[in-house]
């Protein structure tokens, strides 16, 4: 009877579990399924794309930029080196070719350590294979431990079911984030050491594989030992593993962690205005989504040794600049010289200013100089004659009094700029960052492609980008194309115009318009057209425009891209409307290609991830690209489609390229003869001095420099810019075209040429002082015995200056 009782209870007991175990099988499974119920789908995963970072290159293939949400550089399995697998394995997941997702193992041996490490209150270790950790990228935001545990488990089973390990490895690899802004294995190559995959040694590999445990717990610059540390146990796990034998993992333990600082340096600092651009560009094309996480491959347009030469030749001439209009004073100033080491290095300065100046600390003041202190704690000196420009700024960019002494410049505790004086020991100059601003571009005016562009003095202080929406009045370097008009008109380059007082109607807000030239007070009587874009001429240009009417004038201005409309009122013949360096670079590159428009581009090809080209800048068929002359053996040369439109006359683009020629041999940019290359070219300055531009052009290369303030000043009277910003074109163009061959001009059909006196526009007989080649139309050139000229006398004053040619420096085009 007991024993039939026990077996009784025993059946009941059983049968209670079985349910139980029951319930509890389905109470699980409902849980997987309703936690699991979002999950990918197996097609999802099959499809799965992680998000790539785009990169830009320069014209020249060079890496200049790389935008991304997450830094990363797809690389597929077979690009992949073995070691990095092998080292990856060996740290994270040992049996990752023997599980299936999950390492039941692990999980148990992982839950008996935490058990250990709790009582003992030691960090806990987790279990999760490389396969949970890829699947952790697919799960969505949860704040339940638990849920996010067994999503995560239902994913890797998932996954281990669609995709091969190999493909799991992939995604692992291409996923992980490792520091440094770096997601995947490829990524971090280059931001740690600069390399590619290939090109990393073992202590390299073993380093990389030991950061996904924590990328901040092992920084190789803050926890050094700590990284080597955890690398060098990385080489042992692959010693144990099999991989590697242990005497080459003891020559790499040997080795040193040292990390590359990529793109850094002088060439990405140039470029940043540059990047920026086309980080705008191809964001309003294809939007953020495939800007930062697409992997397009952006090639550009720039040439980065140009893109230098730039930016140092407008630093150097903003620098010039404001040297010349004295110093605003110290970046700041320490109350205290104690501890003045440790103090200096909690002064803000501009992170972009030229490597070559040093932050130093005023310490003593002498009659012969002033005692400095660098950021090393060496002491030097800034002697008296270093200091002799930096008189205190006036008002109207004048100058104050002399400097005597240093104490007229320094105090005690100043914190200033200092750069070492060349072939001294100790002696210093003072610096200081320029308040003026400025931007310079060039570009291939035949294609359109820009060469270099820099927007600013400095992108960390300013990202307003003066190149692209700098809206300034363009003064006198408006004035080739008022000559172009003209030219269309039937006037010649030796037609005369009256060079002489002028009043006309100013219209509503004015009584009268008074233009005057740059000399002010001074007329210079009947001028060739030549002379008048040569020496800058404003009365006579007005009195041009009057003769002819503004609408041709507005018709080219608009016509070329300079402006999108412009008022038919005389002061815009003088360049009283505003444009962009961008605008105008793209205009002149007209008067140089035979008169063709073409669009400045930053752009020359994007790729999507896959390779695919998705835009291309030339539009072009080429149809005979690629094509073998079988009876030469030799590639043909194809023939291109010319699809630029034509703005202006070839016959007129050339007239205008001499006549601007005169401008740097005889004119107001002789600046430019140091370039030692032909080149041709038009000064601008506006009203008060407030805006200085230098245009200008070899054969095949255009150049467009502007400078001024931000908040629109005087520069200072003198500062023209003839003065200002040829200087900078002028040094950007002797390294742009020294290696350039000395080739003239092209000259379209339908020009003649014929020796005329470079003043009057009269015929000359050869060997006669100051003749010059000059551009007609056939039928247009004077003769002989007869007047061959236009006189345009239109309205004005008696009372012409009939004085000698001035050596005018630069000109005033602006409104009186």
């Amino acid at each position: 009877m007991q024993l039939k009782t026990l077996w009784v209870w025993t059946a009941r007991l059983f049968s209670l579990g079985a349910i139980l175990a029951f319930v509890v099988v389905i109470a699980l499974a409902v849980y997987v399924i309703r936690v699991s119920a979002d999950l990918p789908s197996y097609e999802a995963l099959q499809n799965y794309e992680p998000a790539v970072m785009s990169r830009v290159h320069a014209g020249d293939g060079k890496l200049i930029a790389e935008y991304a949400r997450e830094h990363r550089v797809f690389v597929p399995r077979d690009a992949i080196p073995d070691h990095i697998i092998q080292a990856f394995i060996s740290a994270e997941d040992k049996n990752f070719y023997i599980h299936n997702g999950l390492d039941v193992k692990g999980i148990i041996r992982a839950i008996l350590v935490n058990i250990k490490n709790k009582i003992e209150g030691r960090r806990l270790v987790g279990a999760s294979t490389l396969t949970q950790q890829v699947a952790e990228n697919f799960l969505l935001s949860t704040n339940q431990q638990l849920d996010a545990k067994v999503r995560k488990m239902v994913i890797a089973v998932r996954m281990e079911k669609v995709l091969s390990k190999d493909k799991i490895l992939e995604l692992y690899l291409n996923e992980i984030y490792l520091g440094n802004r770096a997601y995947g294995v490829a990524a971090a190559a280059l931001n740690y050491f600069g390399k590619p995959l290939d090109e990393l040694n073992l202590a390299e590999i073993a380093y990389l594989a030991a950061l996904p445990k924590g990328p901040a717990n092992y920084d190789p610059v803050r926890h050094k030992g700590r990284a080597v540390a955890r690398r060098n146990w990385v080489l042992g796990r692959m010693v144990a593993n099999g991989y590697i034998e242990e005497d080459t993992a003891t020559l790499y333990r040997e080795e040193d962690l040292v990390i590359a600082n990529r793109l850094s340096g002088a060439s990405y600092l140039a470029a940043e205005y540059f990047v920026e651009e086309v980080r705008r560009k191809v964001f309003t094309m294809y939007g953020e989504d495939q800007l930062y996480d697409g992997g397009l491959s952006i090639r550009t347009t720039l040439d980065t040794r140009l893109q230098l030469e730039a930016r140092k030749a407008l630093r150097a001439g903003l620098e010039d600049y404001d040297r010349r209009h004295g110093y605003r004073g110290a970046l700041a100033r320490l109350d205290s010289l104690e501890d003045w080491q440790t103090k200096l290095t909690e002064v803000k300065t501009v992170s972009d200013v030229d490597p070559n100046w040093n932050l130093a600390l005023v310490l003593a003041l002498t009659s012969e100089g002033a005692r400095i202190g660098l950021f090393s704690g060496r002491e030097v000196q800034i002697p008296l004659s270093a200091l002799e420009w930096a008189r205190k700024p006036a008002r109207e960019a004048k100058l104050g009094p002399e400097v005597t002494a240093p104490s007229d410049v320094l105090r005690v505790g100043d914190v200033v700029y200092a750069e070492a004086i060349k072939d001294t020991e100790s002696d210093y100059d003072l610096r200081q960052v320029p308040a003026v601003n400025g931007a310079i571009m060039a570009m291939d005016p035949h294609t359109g492609r820009v060469l270099a562009l820099v927007g600013g003095y400095s992108f960390q202080q300013s990202q307003f980008d003066r190149v692209m929406q700098a809206r300034r009045q363009i003064g006198s370097a408006f004035k080739p194309f008022v000559y172009a008009a003209a030219l269309d008109k039937e006037y010649t380059p030796v037609s005369l115009v009256l060079d002489a007082p002028f009043i006309a109607d100013g219209g509503s807000q004015t009584r009268f318009y008074k233009p005057g030239n740059y000399a002010e007070g001074k007329f210079y009587g009947l001028s060739t057209l030549r002379l008048g874009i040569e020496k800058s001429r404003n009365v006579m240009t007005v009195r041009l425009a009057q003769q002819m009417g503004m609408a041709p004038i507005v018709d080219i201005g608009v016509r070329t891209g300079i402006y999108d409309q412009l008022a038919p009122v005389l002061a815009m013949s003088l360049g009283a409307g505003e444009s962009t360096p961008w605008r105008m670079v793209g205009a002149y590159a007209s008067l140089v290609n035979g008169g063709r428009k073409v669009e400045p581009t930053i752009l020359d090809r994007v790729q999507d991830r896959t390779g695919k080209t998705i835009y291309r800048h030339d539009q072009r068929d080429c149809p005979g690209c690629n094509v073998i002359d079988e009876t030469e053996y030799i590639f043909a040369e194809p023939h291109l489609p010319e699809n630029r439109p034509q703005v202006l006359d070839a016959v007129t683009a050339y007239q205008i390229t001499s006549m601007m020629e005169g401008v740097v041999l005889r004119g107001t940019a002789t600046r430019m003869r140091a370039v030692g290359k032909p080149l041709a070219g038009k000064t601008g300055t506006t009203n008060d001095y407030k805006d200085a531009w230098f245009m200008g052009f070899s054969p095949d290369l255009v150049v467009g420099v502007y400078v001024g303030f931000d908040n629109p000043a005087t520069l200072g009277r003198g500062e023209a810019g003839g003065r200002v910003a040829a200087p900078i074109a002028r040094d950007f163009m002797i390294d742009a075209l020294k290696d350039a061959p000395n080739a003239p001009f092209r000259i379209p059909e339908g020009v003649r040429l014929v020796r005329v006196n470079q003043r009057t526009g009269e015929l000359a007989r050869p060997g006669d002082p100051g003749t010059i080649l000059e551009a007609f139309r056939p039928g247009t050139e004077p003769r002989r015995g007869a007047q061959g000229v236009r006189l345009s006398i239109g309205k004005g004053r008696a009372g012409v200056d009939e004085a000698e040619l001035p050596e005018e420096e630069d000109d005033l085009g602006g409104l009186y």
